[in-house]
C-alpha cells in the first residue's frame, strides 16, 4: 500500500463504525442516569448547538502533532486537572492562559525550536472516579464527577447526575474558548511584549530575575531581526488548542460531526481528545468511539501496561499508522519509571510505529499527607521527567512534550519547589476539588528544568 493509499483509508472511517457504535461496548466510567428519557432529550439539544472547534484547527493540530513527533516541535499540554463552572471567569481564564505562554516562551527559547500550545480546557469537566460510590458519616451518595455530571456538595440533589449539565458544559467550553482566541487575536500572546503576561503575586520568587533576563534576551533579538527584515507579523499571535479527556461518550457522540469537504466524523468538542488509563480497555467503549473519529487523540499508559497490551492498542487506533494521529502519554511515577518503560519504548520501536511520547509527571506521584491533603512532591514530579528524558535517551526514542496539571492561581497544592512548599503551607491555599495542580512558580520553575534537562543531555 502507497503512502497515498494509507492518507485516503486514514479519512475513512471503519466500515462498522458510527459514531453511536460505542454503545454496543462495555462503557466505563459513565454516570448512571435516573432518566434515559431526560438524557436522550438533553443529547439531543446538545446534537444541536454549535461545534466547539472547527474540522480544519484540528487537521493543523493534526499535523503540528505529526512535527512534533520528527523532532520539530515541542509539546506543552496543561491545564486544571477538572474545570469548574464557577472557575468560568476572565481572570482564572487569563492566568491559565499565561501560564501556559510563559512556560512556552521559556521553552522556545531554550529549545530553539517551536512549541505546541495545547491547553487542558474548555471541556475538561469530568473526571474518573475510583469508587461510583462515597460514604460519610453512615451515608452514601453517588461520586462527584465533574461539573458536568453532578455537583460537590455531599447532598442527594447535588450528587444526582443531571443530563441538563451537558449543556451547561457545552456552554461554559464555548464561553471559555471565545475569551481564549479573543485574547490570542486581539494581541495578547504578542511576544513584542511577554511582559505583559506577568501575574503580579509572583514578583517574590526566586525565578523572577532569570525569567525577566530572558524575556529582555527575547526582546533585544525580535528587535534586531525587525530592524533587519521589518516588522514579523508572526510574532504578534500563537496557535492554541484545546484537549479534554473525552470521558463521558454521551456528550462527545453528540458532538461527533461530519463537515463539508472533509470526509470521515471529527470530535468537534476538542481539538485533542485523549482516552484515560481507566477507560483504556482494547474491547472498551472509548477505545471503539475513538477509533472512528479523524482528530489527533492520545492515550494513558500506566506502569502496569504491558508491550503484549499497547501494541494491539495502538493498532486499532491509528491503523494506517497515520502521522501525527496517536499521541502515547506514559505517567509512571518517580519510583517505577525505570521500570516500567523501557519495555515499552523498545517495543514500539521495534515495530516502527510512529507515536509521539510524552511525559506525564503528575499522575503516578499523588499521594496524601497526615492532614488528610492529596498532594504531589515536586522532586517526585522533577525526578519522573529527568527519569523519562534519560531513558528515552537510551532506548533511542525521543520525548517529544509534557502533560502537566497547573493553575495559573497562588495555590498551594504540590509541596517543594522554589519556594519549598511544605505540609503545613498546603491549607494556605488548596483549591483543588479533585487533584494537586502545580502553581504558576512551580509551573515555570519546571519549564526551565527542562530546557537545562534538554541542554544537558545536547552537550
Amino acid at each position: 500500500m502507497t503512502v497515498n493509499d494509507r492518507r485516503l483509508r486514514a479519512t475513512e472511517p471503519p466500515a462498522d463504525w458510527m459514531p453511536s457504535s460505542w454503545q454496543r461496548r462495555v462503557a466505563l466510567q459513565q454516570p448512571h442516569y435516573e432518566d434515559a428519557t431526560e438524557l436522550a432529550r438533553a443529547t439531543t439539544q446538545l446534537a444541536a448547538l454549535p461545534p466547539l472547534v472547527t474540522s480544519w484547527e484540528v487537521l493543523a493540530l493534526k499535523q503540528a502533532l505529526a512535527e512534533a513527533q520528527e523532532g520539530e516541535r515541542f509539546l506543552l499540554q496543561g491545564g486544571d486537572c477538572a474545570e469548574s463552572f464557577s472557575d468560568c471567569t476572565s481572570p482564572v481564564i487569563s492566568n491559565r492562559l499565561k501560564v501556559l505562554l510563559q512556560m512556552s516562551l521559556v521553552l522556545v527559547h531554550g529549545l530553539k525550536k517551536p512549541v505546541l500550545r495545547v491547553g487542558r480546557f474548555a471541556g475538561q469537566y469530568a473526571k474518573p472516579r475510583s469508587a461510583d460510590n462515597e460514604t460519610r458519616d453512615g451515608v452514601t451518595l453517588p461520586s462527584f464527577r465533574g461539573d458536568v455530571v453532578n455537583g460537590p456538595a455531599f447532598t442527594a440533589e447535588a450528587r444526582r447526575a443531571d443530563p441538563q449539565r451537558l449543556i451547561q458544559a457545552h456552554a461554559h467550553s464555548a464561553l471559555t474558548m471565545n475569551f481564549v482566541r479573543a485574547l490570542i487575536d486581539g494581541g495578547f500572546a504578542d511576544l513584542h511584549h511577554p511582559e505583559y503576561w506577568d501575574l503580579a503575586w509572583v514578583e517574590h520568587s526566586p525565578l523572577a530575575a532569570e525569567y525577566r533576563r530572558m524575556v529582555a534576551g527575547i526582546g533585544d533579538s525580535l528587535r534586531f531581526m525587525e530592524t533587519l527584515a521589518g516588522p514579523i507579523a508572526s510574532f504578534s499571535r500563537v496557535d492554541f488548542f484545546t484537549s479534554h479527556e473525552a470521558l463521558l461518550l454521551h456528550y462527545e457522540q453528540a458532538l461527533t460531526r461530519q463537515v463539508p469537504r472533509n470526509p470521515g466524523w471529527f470530535n468537534l468538542s476538542t481539538h485533542f481528545p485523549w482516552i484515560g488509563m481507566r477507560t483504556a480497555a482494547l474491547d472498551g467503549a472509548h477505545v471503539e468511539y475513538f477509533r472512528g473519529i479523524r482528530n489527533p487523540i492520545a492515550v494513558k499508559v500506566g506502569p502496569s501496561v504491558t508491550p503484549e497490551q499497547l501494541l494491539p492498542l495502538i493498532d486499532a487506533l491509528n491503523p494506517q499508522d497515520e502521522p501525527g494521529r496517536l499521541t502515547l502519554i506514559h505517567r509512571m511515577g518517580n519510583a517505577g519509571i525505570a521500570r516500567a518503560l523501557p519495555t515499552l519504548l523498545d517495543a514500539v520501536r521495534r515495530e516502527g510505529r510512529r507515536v509521539l511520547w510524552v511525559a506525564d509527571p503528575m499522575h503516578g506521584n499523588t499521594e496524601s499527607t497526615s492532614n488528610g491533603y492529596k498532594t504531589r512532591r515536586f522532586d517526585n514530579i522533577r525526578g519522573e521527567l529527568d527519569q523519562a528524558f534519560d531513558i528515552h535517551a537510551a532506548a533511542g526514542t525521543r520525548l517529544g512534550g509534557v502533560h502537566l496539571e497547573l493553575t495559573g492561581e497562588d495555590v498551594t497544592e504540590c509541596m517543594g519547589g522554589a519556594r519549598d512548599l511544605s505540609e503545613t503551607d498546603l491549607k494556605r491555599a488548596y483549591k483543588s476539588m479533585v487533584d494537586p495542580r502545580l502553581n504558576y512558580e512551580q509551573s515555570l520553575e519546571l519549564a526551565m528544568l527542562i530546557v537545562r534537562k534538554s541542554e544537558g543531555s545536547a552537550g
